[in-house]
Protein backbone atom coordinates (compact mmCIF):
# COMPACT_ATOMS: atom_id res chain seq x y z
CA UNK A 1 0.00 0.00 0.00
CA UNK A 2 1.97 2.86 -1.37
CA UNK A 3 1.53 6.37 -0.27
CA UNK A 4 2.82 9.83 0.23
CA UNK A 5 6.20 8.90 1.62
CA UNK A 6 6.92 6.79 -1.21
CA UNK A 7 9.00 9.17 -2.64
CA UNK A 8 11.88 8.14 -0.33
CA UNK A 9 12.84 4.68 -1.18
CA UNK A 10 16.34 5.25 -1.07
CA UNK A 11 17.32 6.12 2.30
CA UNK A 12 21.11 7.59 2.99
CA UNK A 13 23.42 4.82 4.80
CA UNK A 14 24.63 7.37 7.15
CA UNK A 15 23.22 6.88 10.81
CA UNK A 16 24.27 8.70 13.55
CA UNK A 17 21.44 9.74 15.92
CA UNK A 18 20.61 11.59 17.99
CA UNK A 19 21.90 14.23 15.63
CA UNK A 20 21.19 14.90 11.84
CA UNK A 21 23.54 13.35 9.39
CA UNK A 22 24.87 16.04 6.66
CA UNK A 23 22.33 16.04 3.46
CA UNK A 24 19.99 13.36 5.24
CA UNK A 25 16.17 13.10 4.69
CA UNK A 26 15.72 13.81 8.23
CA UNK A 27 11.99 12.94 8.70
CA UNK A 28 11.29 14.02 12.14
CA UNK A 29 13.80 15.87 14.85
CA UNK A 30 13.04 16.11 18.16
CA UNK A 31 15.70 18.95 20.18
CA UNK A 32 16.28 19.21 23.53
CA UNK A 33 12.82 18.69 24.49
CA UNK A 34 12.25 19.46 28.38
CA UNK A 35 9.07 19.12 30.42
CA UNK A 36 7.84 19.07 33.63
CA UNK A 37 4.73 18.11 35.66
CA UNK A 38 5.01 20.32 38.56
CA UNK A 39 8.45 18.75 40.45
CA UNK A 40 8.60 15.63 38.21
CA UNK A 41 10.92 15.57 35.49
CA UNK A 42 9.17 14.12 32.29
CA UNK A 43 11.74 15.24 29.65
CA UNK A 44 15.15 17.02 30.36
CA UNK A 45 16.72 17.75 27.15
CA UNK A 46 16.03 14.68 25.02
CA UNK A 47 17.16 14.57 21.67
CA UNK A 48 16.66 12.18 18.48
CA UNK A 49 15.54 12.11 14.66
CA UNK A 50 13.93 9.76 12.79
CA UNK A 51 14.83 9.21 9.49
CA UNK A 52 12.99 7.39 6.36
CA UNK A 53 12.98 3.89 5.87
CA UNK A 54 14.38 3.16 9.47
CA UNK A 55 11.80 1.46 12.25
CA UNK A 56 12.69 3.23 15.24
CA UNK A 57 12.24 1.07 18.86
CA UNK A 58 11.63 3.73 21.50
CA UNK A 59 12.71 2.05 24.69
CA UNK A 60 12.64 3.45 28.65
CA UNK A 61 11.08 2.16 31.72
CA UNK A 62 8.01 2.93 32.61
CA UNK A 63 8.08 6.47 33.09
CA UNK A 64 11.48 7.01 31.32
CA UNK A 65 9.42 9.86 28.77
CA UNK A 66 7.96 8.11 26.28
CA UNK A 67 4.34 8.72 26.14
CA UNK A 68 5.05 12.40 27.04
CA UNK A 69 7.40 12.98 23.68
CA UNK A 70 5.10 11.09 21.62
CA UNK A 71 2.14 13.18 23.09
CA UNK A 72 4.27 16.45 22.50
CA UNK A 73 4.68 15.50 18.78
CA UNK A 74 0.81 16.00 18.32
CA UNK A 75 0.36 18.97 20.34
CA UNK A 76 -1.26 17.05 23.35
CA UNK A 77 1.24 18.34 25.47
CA UNK A 78 3.30 21.33 25.25
CA UNK A 79 7.39 21.13 25.81
CA UNK A 80 8.63 23.36 28.43
CA UNK A 81 11.68 23.87 26.06
CA UNK A 82 13.01 22.65 22.98
CA UNK A 83 11.66 22.10 19.70
CA UNK A 84 9.67 19.30 17.46
CA UNK A 85 10.27 19.67 13.63
CA UNK A 86 9.42 17.57 10.82
CA UNK A 87 11.61 17.59 7.24
CA UNK A 88 12.76 20.61 9.03
CA UNK A 89 10.02 23.11 9.58
CA UNK A 90 8.20 23.40 12.71
CA UNK A 91 4.89 20.93 13.15
CA UNK A 92 1.44 22.63 12.96
CA UNK A 93 -1.69 21.19 12.59
CA UNK A 94 -1.19 20.86 9.22
CA UNK A 95 1.66 18.97 9.34
CA UNK A 96 -0.90 16.53 12.10
CA UNK A 97 -3.08 15.52 9.79
CA UNK A 98 -0.86 13.80 7.72
CA UNK A 99 0.65 12.05 11.35
CA UNK A 100 -0.76 8.88 12.53
CA UNK A 101 -0.92 8.24 16.24
CA UNK A 102 -1.69 4.69 18.27
CA UNK A 103 -1.92 5.77 21.84
CA UNK A 104 -1.54 2.65 24.66
CA UNK A 105 -4.78 3.41 25.66
CA UNK A 106 -7.57 2.93 23.40
CA UNK A 107 -9.07 6.20 21.85
CA UNK A 108 -12.04 4.89 19.69
CA UNK A 109 -15.74 4.28 20.48
CA UNK A 110 -16.67 1.21 21.96
CA UNK A 111 -20.29 1.25 20.62
CA UNK A 112 -19.07 2.33 16.90
CA UNK A 113 -18.54 -0.39 14.12
CA UNK A 114 -15.20 -1.28 13.13
CA UNK A 115 -16.02 0.59 9.33
CA UNK A 116 -17.77 3.26 10.21
CA UNK A 117 -14.97 4.42 12.78
CA UNK A 118 -12.12 3.79 10.82
CA UNK A 119 -13.68 6.16 8.11
CA UNK A 120 -14.99 8.72 10.37
CA UNK A 121 -11.32 9.24 11.61
CA UNK A 122 -9.95 9.36 7.55
CA UNK A 123 -12.79 12.21 7.28
CA UNK A 124 -11.06 13.89 10.11
CA UNK A 125 -7.85 13.93 9.12
CA UNK A 126 -8.82 15.14 5.30
CA UNK A 127 -10.10 12.67 3.10
CA UNK A 128 -14.02 13.12 1.54
CA UNK A 129 -15.86 10.38 2.25
CA UNK A 130 -15.68 8.02 -0.49
CA UNK A 131 -11.71 8.20 0.03
CA UNK A 132 -12.14 7.31 3.28
CA UNK A 133 -14.90 4.66 2.58
CA UNK A 134 -12.06 3.07 0.38
CA UNK A 135 -9.00 3.32 2.54
CA UNK A 136 -11.22 1.87 5.32
CA UNK A 137 -12.32 -1.20 3.50
CA UNK A 138 -8.34 -1.39 1.62
CA UNK A 139 -7.38 -1.26 5.56
CA UNK A 140 -9.52 -3.62 7.02
CA UNK A 141 -8.82 -6.26 4.60
CA UNK A 142 -5.51 -6.00 4.85
CA UNK A 143 -5.59 -6.26 8.95
CA UNK A 144 -7.57 -9.39 8.50
CA UNK A 145 -10.72 -7.38 9.87
CA UNK A 146 -12.58 -7.59 6.60
CA UNK A 147 -15.46 -9.94 8.36
CA UNK A 148 -15.66 -7.58 11.34
CA UNK A 149 -16.36 -4.15 9.38
CA UNK A 150 -20.06 -4.09 11.07
CA UNK A 151 -18.77 -5.28 14.35
CA UNK A 152 -19.15 -3.03 17.40
CA UNK A 153 -15.50 -2.39 18.57
CA UNK A 154 -16.63 -3.59 21.87
CA UNK A 155 -17.79 -6.89 20.51
CA UNK A 156 -13.81 -7.60 19.28
CA UNK A 157 -11.47 -9.22 21.21
CA UNK A 158 -8.68 -7.49 22.73
CA UNK A 159 -6.14 -8.39 19.87
CA UNK A 160 -8.40 -7.40 17.33
CA UNK A 161 -9.18 -4.00 18.98
CA UNK A 162 -5.65 -3.16 18.65
CA UNK A 163 -5.47 -4.12 15.24
CA UNK A 164 -8.64 -1.57 14.68
CA UNK A 165 -6.68 0.98 16.87
CA UNK A 166 -3.63 0.67 14.22
CA UNK A 167 -6.18 1.54 11.32
CA UNK A 168 -7.07 4.43 13.03
CA UNK A 169 -4.05 5.36 12.88
CA UNK A 170 -2.84 3.95 9.21
CA UNK A 171 -6.53 4.84 6.95
CA UNK A 172 -5.55 8.13 6.24
CA UNK A 173 -2.21 6.97 4.94
CA UNK A 174 0.15 9.05 7.68
CA UNK A 175 3.98 9.96 6.41
CA UNK A 176 4.76 9.43 9.99
CA UNK A 177 3.82 6.87 12.23
CA UNK A 178 4.00 6.93 16.52
CA UNK A 179 3.19 4.23 17.77
CA UNK A 180 2.89 3.54 22.01
CA UNK A 181 3.21 -0.52 22.97
CA UNK A 182 0.94 -1.20 19.90
CA UNK A 183 1.76 -5.30 20.25
CA UNK A 184 0.17 -5.26 23.30
CA UNK A 185 -1.60 -8.00 23.50
CA UNK A 186 -1.24 -9.60 20.72
CA UNK A 187 -1.09 -13.20 19.55
CA UNK A 188 1.81 -14.24 17.69
CA UNK A 189 -0.49 -14.29 14.31
CA UNK A 190 -1.25 -10.51 15.41
CA UNK A 191 2.66 -10.10 15.40
CA UNK A 192 3.05 -10.78 12.30
CA UNK A 193 0.37 -8.84 10.07
CA UNK A 194 1.87 -5.78 12.77
CA UNK A 195 5.29 -6.89 12.07
CA UNK A 196 4.73 -6.89 8.30
CA UNK A 197 2.68 -3.78 8.21
CA UNK A 198 5.20 -1.17 9.95
CA UNK A 199 8.18 -2.82 7.97
CA UNK A 200 5.84 -2.02 4.53
CA UNK A 201 5.28 1.28 5.74
CA UNK A 202 9.06 2.05 6.73
CA UNK A 203 10.15 0.31 2.72
CA UNK A 204 7.49 3.17 1.59
CA UNK A 205 9.55 5.91 2.99
CA UNK A 206 6.93 6.77 6.05
CA UNK A 207 8.54 7.69 9.63
CA UNK A 208 8.30 4.89 12.25
CA UNK A 209 8.81 5.35 15.95
CA UNK A 210 7.06 2.72 18.42
CA UNK A 211 7.67 1.73 21.59
CA UNK A 212 7.68 -1.61 23.63
CA UNK A 213 8.68 -3.35 26.32
CA UNK A 214 9.48 -6.58 24.53
CA UNK A 215 13.03 -6.21 23.70
CA UNK A 216 13.41 -9.15 21.85
CA UNK A 217 10.70 -8.03 19.28
CA UNK A 218 12.53 -4.57 18.93
CA UNK A 219 15.94 -6.36 18.11
CA UNK A 220 14.16 -8.11 15.18
CA UNK A 221 11.64 -5.62 13.83
CA UNK A 222 13.71 -2.70 14.01
CA UNK A 223 16.96 -0.91 12.62
CA UNK A 224 17.20 2.00 15.13
CA UNK A 225 16.35 2.41 18.60
CA UNK A 226 15.98 5.38 20.82
CA UNK A 227 16.48 4.31 24.73
CA UNK A 228 15.68 6.89 26.99
CA UNK A 229 15.32 7.00 31.15
CA UNK A 230 14.42 9.57 33.43
CA UNK A 231 13.71 12.21 30.55
CA UNK A 232 17.09 11.70 28.86
CA UNK A 233 18.39 10.09 25.59
CA UNK A 234 20.95 7.65 27.02
CA UNK A 235 21.58 5.24 23.69
CA UNK A 236 20.44 6.21 20.41
CA UNK A 237 21.85 4.98 16.98
CA UNK A 238 21.51 1.54 14.76
CA UNK A 239 20.76 -1.88 17.17
CA UNK A 240 24.47 -3.68 15.54
CA UNK A 241 26.33 -0.25 16.32
CA UNK A 242 25.22 -0.33 19.53
CA UNK A 243 25.95 -3.79 19.96
CA UNK A 244 28.97 -3.76 18.36
CA UNK A 245 30.46 -0.65 20.53
CA UNK A 246 29.42 -2.28 24.10
CA UNK A 247 32.23 -2.76 26.57
CA UNK A 248 31.39 -6.41 27.08
CA UNK A 249 30.40 -9.21 24.85
CA UNK A 250 29.30 -13.27 25.41
CA UNK A 251 31.73 -16.27 25.31
CA UNK A 252 29.76 -18.98 24.86
CA UNK A 253 32.24 -22.21 25.79
CA UNK A 254 31.27 -25.97 25.98
CA UNK A 255 33.96 -28.29 27.28
CA UNK A 256 32.89 -32.33 26.79
CA UNK A 257 32.49 -33.95 29.97
CA UNK A 258 34.07 -31.23 31.84
CA UNK A 259 31.20 -30.29 33.66
CA UNK A 260 32.61 -26.85 33.45
CA UNK A 261 34.64 -27.73 36.29
CA UNK A 262 37.23 -25.67 34.22
CA UNK A 263 35.78 -22.20 35.63
CA UNK A 264 36.36 -22.83 39.37
CA UNK A 265 38.47 -19.96 40.63
CA UNK A 266 38.31 -17.94 37.57
CA UNK A 267 37.21 -15.05 39.03
CA UNK A 268 38.12 -12.96 35.86
CA UNK A 269 35.34 -14.16 33.87
CA UNK A 270 31.67 -13.49 34.89
CA UNK A 271 29.28 -16.52 34.53
CA UNK A 272 25.85 -15.41 33.34
CA UNK A 273 24.73 -19.16 32.39
CA UNK A 274 26.25 -22.52 33.54
CA UNK A 275 24.10 -25.52 32.50
CA UNK A 276 26.19 -29.29 31.87
CA UNK A 277 29.28 -28.63 29.90
CA UNK A 278 27.80 -25.26 28.31
CA UNK A 279 28.65 -21.87 29.99
CA UNK A 280 27.78 -18.07 28.63
CA UNK A 281 30.27 -15.72 29.95
CA UNK A 282 30.14 -12.09 29.72
CA UNK A 283 33.67 -11.07 29.36
CA UNK A 284 35.25 -7.44 28.15
CA UNK A 285 35.27 -6.61 24.56
CA UNK A 286 39.07 -6.88 24.71
CA UNK A 287 39.40 -10.28 26.25
CA UNK A 288 42.26 -12.43 25.80
CA UNK A 289 40.11 -15.19 23.74
CA UNK A 290 43.43 -17.42 22.98
CA UNK A 291 43.91 -17.76 26.34
CA UNK A 292 40.68 -18.39 27.24
CA UNK A 293 40.36 -21.14 24.91
CA UNK A 294 43.59 -22.55 25.72
CA UNK A 295 42.76 -23.12 29.21
CA UNK A 296 39.09 -24.32 28.07
CA UNK A 297 41.05 -27.01 25.39
CA UNK A 298 43.21 -28.02 28.75
CA UNK A 299 40.42 -28.97 30.61
CA UNK A 300 38.81 -31.41 27.35
CA UNK A 301 37.76 -31.10 23.61
CA UNK A 302 36.05 -27.63 23.15
CA UNK A 303 32.38 -28.34 21.14
CA UNK A 304 31.73 -24.98 21.18
CA UNK A 305 33.40 -21.52 21.41
CA UNK A 306 31.09 -18.13 20.18
CA UNK A 307 32.05 -15.09 20.57
CA UNK A 308 29.23 -12.07 19.78
CA UNK A 309 27.95 -8.74 20.79
CA UNK A 310 25.45 -8.52 23.77
CA UNK A 311 21.73 -8.97 23.40
CA UNK A 312 19.25 -5.21 22.91
CA UNK A 313 17.94 -6.24 25.99
CA UNK A 314 21.44 -6.53 28.37
CA UNK A 315 22.46 -3.44 26.76
CA UNK A 316 19.51 -0.99 27.80
CA UNK A 317 19.58 -2.73 30.80
CA UNK A 318 23.28 -1.71 30.87
CA UNK A 319 22.42 2.10 30.08
CA UNK A 320 19.28 2.62 32.22
CA UNK A 321 21.47 1.15 35.39
CA UNK A 322 24.19 3.45 34.66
Amino acid sequence: MPGRGSRFLNPPDCIDPPTSCPGSNTLLEITNLSKRYGSVVALDGATFTVRPGRLVGFLGPNGAGKTTTMRCVFGLARPDRGSITWQGRPIDRIHRLRFGYMPEQRGLYPRMKVADQLSYFAQQHGLPSPEAKAATARWLDGLGLADRAGAKLEALSHGNQQRVQLGAALVHDPELLVLDEPFSGLDPLGIETMTSILRERAAAGVGVVFSSHQLDLVEDVCEDVVIINRGRIVAAGAIDDLRAASSRRHLEVEVSGNGNAWLDGREDLSVAERRGDFARLLVPADVDLAAVLAAASAAGPVTRFVFQPPALSEIFMEVVRS
